[in-house]
C-alpha cells in the first residue's frame, strides 16, 4: 500500500542537536576568562529540500555539526554568550545544506547576586543564499 508523499509544502526539514555540554571561558570577568564553566548549546537547523534517498550526503551529517559546534564554543574567549551564539551560527551556515539555524547557548554557572537555574540567549540567523 503506498501512501504517497506525505511531506507539508512549504515546511523545511529540521535538525536539532540539544545539549550540547562543553567546558569554555566565556564572560566578562576575569575570572570568566580563566576558570573554564559549563555552556550547553542546543542547534536547530532548517535544511533545504532534499532527493528522497536514504544516502547522508543528501542531509547534514549531525556528527559533523555538532563537532563542528563543539569546537566553535571551545576557540578561544568572548565576553558576551550572544557573540558566541553569533559564531555558532555563522559555522552552521557554513554548510550549504542549512537554510537557517537557531542557536541557544546556556550558561547555567553564571555568575550572578541571585540563585538562578539557567542564563540562556537564543539567536536565529538565515543563510543568504
Amino acid at each position: 500500500m503506498t501512501h504517497g508523499d506525505l511531506s507539508v509544502p512549504g515546511a523545511p526539514d529540521r535538525i536539532r542537536l540539544s545539549g550540547i555540554r562543553v567546558q569554555a571561558t566565556h564572560g566578562v570577568y576575569a575570572e570568566e576568562k580563566i576558570t573554564p564553566q559549563t555552556f550547553v548549546i542546543d542547534v536547530v537547523c532548517s535544511v533545504k529540500p532534499r532527493p528522497a534517498l536514504d544516502d547522508l550526503a543528501t542531509t547534514v551529517d549531525y556528527a559533523v555539526l555538532a563537532g563542528r559546534v563543539a569546537d566553535v564554543a571551545r576557540a578561544g574567549s568572548v565576553d558576551l554568550i550572544e557573540t558566541l551564539a553569533e559564531r555558532i551560527c555563522a559555522a552552521c551556515l557554513e554548510q550549504d545544506r542549512i537554510a537557517e539555524v537557531e542557536v541557544t547557548v546556556h550558561k547555567p554557572e553564571a555568575p550572578l547576586p541571585v540563585p538562578v537555574a539557567d542564563v540562556a540567549v537564543t539567536i536565529t540567523r538565515r543563510n543568504p543564499t
